[in-house]
């Protein structure tokens, strides 16, 4: 009986986080067909490629650099690669399609998810729920949804990087090719530079014989690496000259990648002022992007006389576990030295990032920049023996589903 009524409560779970997640795809639809303008920063960047040049005739948004008369897009380059048979097909504002180009991406995330679940011996009905999670109840929606802008493009380009990198030592257990996707992740977020020391401590195999002598399992381990790790390292390696050679090639510095030379004529925005008057990064972020990337709920903003108009949403987004809290089943990961290698590369991304002058801003139902270590957290999460804590699960991802589509849809209202 108690077996019986359980499975009625997921189905209607199942059905609840279906229409929800319908509801999200016809927007990504709505949105990548009708509102996607073209002028998309990478796409201008891609053009510029076409054309035999770094520079981009004019900014299409903001966060350019103006650098000796000439204007730059600041981001690394890899995303603009990704979009140029596109722009080279439809040129530039010809290409309207950066929404359901991401879509695209999202997919090839979602199967690539789809292999490493399957790898580490999640059960089917999990395993749907948890790619219903990625897709639906994560910041990858929010990024996919507004990638005709050039922020959330190319974190939808990344996402699918630094999955692959995973996907290649769980499931094709290469080192090698795994340092490939680093190193194209690492042209998109620079962030991803540090994925390397999770991957290799992941790729460890685990010791069998526990008579075996500590020091002699080590060696061997080491022994069996060595060669894979020297051929990781030389995409890794090559994709760090290409960036410095990149930069040095538009502001003379391998070290400087724009940002000093921002031009945002007109902007009046804190963002703006951040830059301007504190600067990249401060200490004084800190507390701002804490409570936000924890503790911020939703925010609806409300005006008028009776204070009853809603007259806008938070644009710096709402805490992660709010808004997904299946990730919450973290809790229960297996504590060995994959899950303290990558906690130490969490903390490290997420470390640096809570001191930047963004915590991803312009966002709703999202911290976007976690999507820099997200992959990381899932794989630890799934790793080993799941307690009967993640019976929650269903009910964890629905929750997720439906508060997304709920932000989401009343945005697109407000905005109309």
């Amino acid at each position: 009986m108690h077996r019986s009524s359980e499975d009625t409560r997921n189905r209607a779970l199942a059905i609840l986080a279906g229409l929800g997640a319908l509801a999200l795809v016809g927007l990504l639809i709505l949105r990548g067909t009708l509102r996607d303008s073209g002028l998309n920063s990478h796409g201008a960047l891609a053009d510029a490629f076409l054309h035999g040049r770094l520079w981009i005739e004019s900014c299409p948004e903001i966060d350019c650099a103006l650098f000796q008369g000439r204007t730059y897009v600041i981001f690394p380059p890899l995303p603009a690669l990704v979009a140029l048979p596109f722009v080279a097909l439809f040129g530039f504002p010809g290409f309207k399609g950066f929404v359901l180009l991401a879509m695209a991406l999202g997919a090839l995330s979602l199967w690539a998810w789809h292999r490493i679940f399957r790898a580490l011996d999640v059960e089917d009905a999990d395993a749907l729920w948890l790619l219903a999670a990625i897709a639906f109840a994560s910041p990858l929606f929010q990024v996919t949804l507004r990638s005709e802008g050039v922020w959330f493009y190319a974190q939808s380009v990344g996402f699918l990087m630094t999955t692959l990198s995973l996907w290649a030592v769980i499931c094709r257990r290469s080192l090698p090719l795994a340092g490939l996707f680093v190193a194209l992740a690492f042209l998109c977020r620079q962030m991803a530079i540090f994925y390397p020391l999770f991957l290799l401590v992941l790729a460890m195999p685990r010791r069998q014989d526990a008579q075996e002598g500590w020091h002699e399992s080590w060696r061997d381990t080491a022994r069996d690496l060595v060669r894979p790790v020297l051929l990781a390292g030389i995409p890794v390696i090559v994709g760090l000259i290409v960036y410095f050679v990149y930069n040095y090639a538009r502001f003379g510095s391998p070290a400087e990648t724009g940002y000093a030379f921002i031009h945002n004529p007109g902007s009046a925005g804190f963002i703006w002022r951040r830059i301007t008057e504190v600067g990249l990064f401060s200490r004084d972020y800190l507390l701002f992007n804490t409570l936000y990337l924890f503790l911020q709920g939703v925010h609806f903003e409300f005006g008028g006389p009776y204070l009853t108009q809603l007259t806008g949403l938070d644009r710096s987004g709402s805490a992660l576990l709010v808004m997904s809290p299946w990730l919450l089943l973290a809790f229960y990961a297996r504590l060995d030295r994959a899950f303290a290698a990558g906690a130490v590369v969490i903390a490290i991304i997420a470390g640096i990032t809570l001191f930047y002058h963004s915590n991803g801003a312009d966002q709703t139902a999202t911290q976007r920049y976690t999507l820099d270590w997200l992959p990381i957290l899932i794989v630890l999460m799934l790793r080993g023996e799941r307690p009967r804590a993640f019976a929650a699960l269903p009910l964890l991802v629905t929750w997720g589903i439906l508060a997304n589509a709920a932000v989401t849809l009343l945005a697109s209202l407000h905005r109309l």
